[in-house]
């Protein structure tokens, strides 16, 4: 099935902003938006929802973390022509996130299972904790942004290597935050944005 023909999550703008705007990051303990996600959301096909700013697609990123060093997995997709997604060519990005799917709502939790479901197709881990909300991403100031709505979870493992399922990524590995600072301030590196906006508040952890 061609991607644009699928069906993924979305939420109304004005519904999910109701109670509160922002843009960049909201933490946790403020308004509950993934409340008013599962409470409100519904699904349309990708090619509509793409061009549609008035819809917000929600996407659960989450970022990995050995919970005995403090280190981040990142990694760093190829910049090759052949690399599916355009956009992303060449970016550094330490959080694992895709659209929610409508096989995701056969779960309870269709955000957390479309995560643990990114998880399982993108890297190789062998165990977590359960996964906790550290707050939500939202960034209208880019093309991309306007129509994607960020749940950021965090995933504590032991786990002592991760390594990508995907054999276009160029590298992927465990880095310490203050690497993950030094490329976000090289202006030779191109970081994903969510990833730049996460930064502060692993720093935090």
């Amino acid at each position: 099935m061609d991607k644009f023909e699928k069906e993924i999550m979305v939420v109304d703008r004005a519904t999910l902003f109701a109670k509160g705007y922002f843009q960049g990051f909201a933490p946790a303990d403020g308004i509950d938006y993934k409340q008013i996600i599962n409470e409100n959301y519904y699904y349309k096909k990708r090619g509509i929802a793409e061009n549609t700013p008035q819809l917000k697609q929600p996407i659960a990123y989450c970022i990995i973390m050995n919970k005995d060093t403090g280190d981040v997995f990142a990694y760093q997709r190829a910049s090759k022509d052949t690399y599916t997604e355009e956009r992303l060519r060449g970016k550094w990005s330490w959080g694992i996130g895709g659209h929610i799917d409508k096989i995701d709502s056969e779960d309870s939790d269709p955000v957390i299972a479309s995560m643990l479901r990114e998880v399982d197709e993108e890297i190789f881990i062998d165990k977590f904790d359960k996964p906790i909300v550290l707050g939500y991403i939202n960034d209208d100031e880019t093309e991309v942004g306007q129509v994607h709505f960020g749940i950021l979870y965090l995933l504590r493992t032991s786990s002592k290597i991760i390594k990508p399922k995907d054999a276009e990524i160029a590298w992927g590995g465990y880095k310490p935050v203050t690497d993950l600072e030094e490329i976000v301030t090289n202006s030779n590196s191109s970081v994903e944005t969510w990833s730049a906006i996460s930064l502060l508040q692993l720093k935090n952890l």
